[in-house]
């Protein structure tokens, strides 16, 4: 069967928010009087979620603390929120992929662990020129990618099977999201991991930049 949509990763795959959310974390860091890190390191930390972020970044001797760790989330959610936007930008190429995608009439989506509600902002400000058929973040009682079900759901909100969606993703966790749905795995090599773990996770093929998306359809 011919592909005939798009589902999106959105950190690493349509926005650089690397240096947003590292800057972030490094000011709760740095509050609490724990070493910061480089924004490199950073590419590593993100992609499962925020209390994943929270837990990566903070010293393995006190990880063990559920208390800090609840109260680092918090405070990691507050920085995030007052600067989300201050250096986020998209990917060269976005903007004419998604242009030629609108064009073309090709159904588009987005799946994403950052908050539902941070995803529905994020894209309002720096995507809401283009139409996406949906757009979900991680949600109460709904598991967070690798997990599947959420993938599953965009099918339904799109009325379209698995094996007619790319999902473009950045990580080692979007790779087995996506083949865990039954959808065609495409590692986007700008984003924030590497080549040999996209390979190694499932990608069924590996783009270098946004146009190239239009010869898998």
């Amino acid at each position: 069967m011919a592909h005939s949509a798009v589902l999106f990763d959105l950190d690493g795959t349509l926005l650089d928010t690397l240096d947003d959310l590292g800057d972030s974390m490094n000011v709760v860091l740095k509050a609490l009087g724990f070493p910061v890190h480089q924004m490199d390191a950073y590419r590593y930390f993100v992609g499962d979620g925020v209390e994943n972020l929270v837990l990566r970044s903070l010293p393995e001797t006190v990880r063990t603390n559920e208390a800090l760790v609840r109260d680092s989330v918090t405070k990691m959610r507050a920085e995030y929120s007052a600067r989300w936007k201050d250096k986020t930008r998209l990917y060269d190429g976005i903007a004419e992929l998604l242009d030629t995608l609108s064009a073309w009439g090709v159904k588009t989506a987005i799946l994403s662990n950052k908050p539902h509600p941070a995803v529905l902002q994020v894209v309002d400000h720096f995507l809401g020129k283009w139409r996406f058929d949906a757009a979900l973040g991680a949600r109460p009682g709904v598991p967070i990618k690798p997990d599947p079900g959420a993938a599953a759901e965009v099918c339904r909100l799109l009325d379209t099977p698995p094996e007619s969606f790319l999902y473009l993703g950045d990580t080692n966790t979007d790779m087995i999201t996506a083949g865990s749905a039954g959808m065609f795995a495409v590692g986007v090599l700008w984003g924030f991991r590497t080549e040999g773990e996209l390979r190694e996770s499932g990608a069924k093929a590996l783009i270098r930049r946004p146009l190239e998306v239009l010869g898998l359809l």
